[in-house]
C-alpha cells in the first residue's frame, strides 16, 4: 500500500509538471497563429498571477506571485506564493535567473550578466522573506535545498516560454544561492556567476578573516579604524546614554538581542568589518584621524554612519529572521577578534546568529551542509565564474575550483568592496570574463579581445546597489 501511494503522488508531481509546461507552450501562439501576448504566456502558467506590469522604455516588466510548495519533498502539505518579476526583453533571447537571497525589489533593474547578454532577467525572492512566507511558518522548511527546489520549479515552469539559454546569477547571499541552485540542480542552468559569495565551510575556524584585517588597505587607515572601534567601547556608558534616547525617540526595542548593550556592542563591532565591505580606501580620510581627540557626536556618527545603531533592534532585525536562521542552521557565520581591544571593553565578541532570531523559533546548526557544497564546487564546477572584491571581508572565505571543474574561474577585482563585479577586474580577466558569459548564454563573440556588454548602459536599469546591512548579513 505505501508502494502504491508513493507512485500514485509521483504520478500526480509529474502529471502537475507535464500541465505547466504544456499550458506554456499553448500559450505562446495565439490567435490566427500569431504569439500570444507575452503577459498571456506568464499568465497561463498554472500557479501564476499578476500583482502588476510596469512599464520600462525597451522591455515589459512583470511583478507575479507563483504558487510553490512549503515542502518541494512533501507538495500536499501546503503552499505559498512566491514573489517572482520577470524583465522581459524577447523570447528570442537568453534569460539569466537572479536573486539576492533576500527580498525581490518591484523596481525594474538588471544584473550585470543581464546587460552584457542583453537578456531577459527573471527575479526571485527568497522563501520566508516577506511577502514571500508560509502562514504559519514552518522554520524547518527553510534551508538550501529547499530553496533550490524553488527556483528550479521556477525554471521549468518558465523555459517552454524562455527556450533559449539560461545563467543564475547573484551578489553575496544571492551568489550563495546561485551557487547552491547549481549544486542541487547541475542540468538547469547553462552557466553560473556568482559575486561575492561567502564560503564558510568550516564554522568554528574563522582565522582567515582575522588575518584579513591586518592585510587590508593601508596601516594609516586600518590604525584609524581600529581606533574609533575601540574608542567607542571605552565611552560606552555616556555613548548609550545616547543610544538609549534615540531608541526611545524611534520606538525601538531590544527583545531579540537581549538588551540594549549586546545591541550597542554589535553595532560597534560591526564598525571595521563594515567600514571595508562598503567602503573603498579613499574613503579612509572620512574617518576621524584621532579618535581620543574626537568628541562624542563624531564617534557616534562615523559608527552609525557605517554600522547602523537602528539595525540590532528588533525593528531593524525583523526583516532578517530568515537569513539569521539560515547562518545559524546551515549556512554559519564569521567569528573574528580584537587583539587591539583590551578584554574589559569587550562583553559579547561576535554574538552568534541564534541572539539574532526570537527564541520561539528553533535552531539547530547542521556542519555538513556547507562542507557537501564546498566539495561539489571543488570537483564538479563547471561553467561558472565567481568575483570577488580585493578589501571585502566577505572574500577571506571563498569558493576555490578543483582539478575536477570545467570552464569555471575565481577572479579577484583589484581594490574593490562588497560590489565587485565583472567591469572591475584587470582587463585579461575582464575579457575573458565577459567571453565566457557570452558563451554560456549563447551568444559567443567571435573572439575575447572582442567580448564586450551586448546592451548599452542605462543609468536607472544598471545602478549598482550595494545594500548598506551590518556586517553579520553578507
Amino acid at each position: 500500500m505505501r508502494k502504491a501511494l508513493r507512485w500514485l503522488l509521483a504520478l500526480t508531481v509529474l502529471m502537475g509538471t507535464l500541465s505547466t509546461a504544456g499550458a506554456a507552450t499553448a500559450a505562446q501562439v495565439g490567435q490566427a497563429g500569431q504569439p500570444a501576448d507575452i503577459k498571456d504566456q506568464l499568465l497561463a502558467i498554472p500557479g501564476m498571477s499578476l500583482v502588476q506590469e510596469k512599464p520600462y522604455t525597451g522591455y515589459r516588466y512583470f511583478v507575479l506571485n507563483y504558487t510553490q510548495p512549503v515542502d518541494h519533498r512533501h507538495p500536499s502539505k501546503g503552499t505559498f506564493q512566491q514573489r517572482i518579476t520577470v524583465l522581459h526583453k524577447d523570447v528570442s533571447r537568453p534569460t539569466v535567473f537572479y536573486t539576492s537571497g533576500y527580498n525581490v525589489s518591484t523596481t525594474p533593474s538588471r544584473s550585470e550578466p543581464t546587460r552584457i547578454a542583453d537578456a531577459n532577467q527573471v527575479s526571485l525572492e527568497y522563501r520566508y522573506f516577506t511577502p514571500s512566507r508560509p502562514a504559519p511558518a514552518d522554520w524547518s522548511k527553510l534551508d538550501i535545498w529547499q530553496a533550490a527546489s524553488d527556483q528550479h520549479r521556477v525554471f521549468k515552469a518558465l523555459k517552454p516560454i524562455y527556450t533559449k539559454n539560461w545563467i543564475a546569477t547573484g551578489g553575496s547571499k544571492g551568489g550563495m544561492t546561485a551557487t547552491y541552485f547549481e549544486r542541487f540542480y547541475p542540468r538547469d542552468m547553462d552557466g553560473v556567476v556568482a559575486y561575492v559569495a561567502p564560503n564558510d565551510v568550516v564554522n568554528n575556524e574563522d582565522s582567515a578573516y582575522d588575518r584579513f584585517f591586518t592585510k587590508v588597505g593601508t596601516k594609516e587607515c586600518r590604525d584609524r579604524l581600529d581606533a574609533v572601534q575601540r574608542e567607542a567601547l571605552v565611552r560606552r556608558d555616556s555613548l548609550e546614554k545616547e543610544y538609549a534616547a534615540y531608541a526611545a525617540e524611534n520606538g525601538f526595542t531590544f527583545t531579540t538581542v537581549g538588551s540594549l548593550d549586546k545591541a550597542y556592542e554589535a553595532v560597534v563591532l560591526d564598525y571595521v568589518w563594515g567600514f571595508w565591505q562598503y567602503s573603498l580606501l579613499s574613503d579612509c580620510d572620512t574617518i576621524p584621524a584621532n579618535a581620543q581627540a574626537a568628541t562624542d557626536d563624531e564617534i557616534w556618527t562615523s559608527v552609525d554612519t557605517i554600522s547602523g545603531f537602528s539595525f540590532y533592534t528588533d525593528q531593524g532585525l525583523d526583516p532578517y529572521t530568515p537569513y539569521y536562521y539560515q547562518a545559524g542552521t546551515q549556512l554559519g557565520a564569521p567569528t573574528i577578534k580584537f587583539p587591539y581591544i583590551e578584554n574589559k571593553y569587550l562583553r559579547y565578541g561576535y554574538q552568534p546568529p541564534r541572539n539574532f532570531v526570537p527564541r520561539s523559533i528553533p535552531m539547530k546548526f547542521r556542519p555538513n551542509t556547507m562542507r557537501d557544497v564546498d566539495s561539489w564546487v571543488r570537483h564538479h564546477a563547471d561553467h561558472m565564474l565567481f568575483v570577488y572584491g580585493q578589501n571585502d571581508p566577505w572574500g577571506a572565505e571563498r569558493f576555490a575550483v578543483g582539478k575536477g571543474s570545467k570552464d569555471s574561474y575565481v577572479f579577484t577585482a583589484p581594490g574593490l568592496n562588497h560590489g565587485a563585479n565583472v567591469a572591475g577586474l584587470t582587463a585579461d580577466q575582464k575579457d575573458l570574463a565577459t567571453a565566457r558569459i557570452l558563451a554560456w548564454a549563447g551568444v559567443p563573440a567571435t573572439t575575447t579581445a572582442q567580448a564586450k556588454p551586448l546592451a548599452p548602459y542605462d543609468a536607472r536599469l544598471d545602478r549598482q546597489d550595494v545594500r548598506r546591512e551590518p556586517t553579520l548579513r553578507p
